[in-house]
């Protein structure tokens, strides 16, 4: 089973999506994009996931920085697997949550910082390296287009289903370098340094 990591672009619209339909994930990657709060967002996604569907759709067509990210592609050109791959600044409400809010790691300036938001492989290419070559991906994006730190928040915990390994195993980040600015169980602050550059 062989596959390949390469920047999501527009023409992998319609493969990130059935990606998203089979897999069974009505969140289409738009959780740190919706205003409302957590009851709002379950709501949506058990009766209007269409909605977070036509949205990533028109990102992604648009090619906005909220879609960014990197896609594994398998050898007939099919998405199965994705990971969000976006400048800090392009997801606030990530760093509102009460675990984050505040911290002084994330104190000074941001511009140049890109975040790892979430990953999503299907499910017959799970443990197969898949997350780490799209995280490998990401980091190349991330540097290519001027980024000086890459963070990620990672779930550290013992015998975690694959499904709810949403934001990544912690394993692969710490094989390529990350290393831990705030370590805050289960979700610690994982940060790679690419070039000079303020990062908190």
């Amino acid at each position: 089973m062989s596959f390949e990591v390469v920047p999501a672009g527009p023409s992998h619209g319609p493969g990130l999506l059935a990606l998203f339909q089979r897999t069974g994930s009505p969140c289409h990657c738009r959780w740190w994009h919706f205003d409302g709060d957590k009851n709002a967002w379950l709501d949506r996604c058990a009766n209007r996931a269409s909605e977070s569907r036509a949205e990533l759709a028109a990102r992604v067509a648009e090619g906005h920085a909220e879609a960014r990210g990197v896609v594994a592609v398998d050898a007939d050109q099919a998405v199965v697997g994705w990971m969000k791959v976006c400048e800090a600044l392009t997801v606030p409400k990530l760093f509102e949550q009460r675990l984050y809010k505040g911290l002084a790691c994330f104190d000074g300036d941001r511009s140049s910082t890109w975040v790892i938001g979430c990953f999503l492989i299907d499910e017959p290419w799970r443990r197969r390296g898949v997350a780490r070559a799209l995280l490998a991906g990401g980091i190349e994006l991330a540097r290519n287009s001027g980024a000086t730190h890459v963070e990620a928040f990672p779930r550290r915990a013992e015998d975690v289903p694959a499904e709810q390994l949403w934001t990544g195993p912690s394993a692969i980040f710490d094989a390529l370098g990350f290393t831990t600015v705030h370590d805050f169980a289960p979700y610690p602050v994982l940060r790679l340094t690419l070039r000079s550059g303020s990062a908190g």
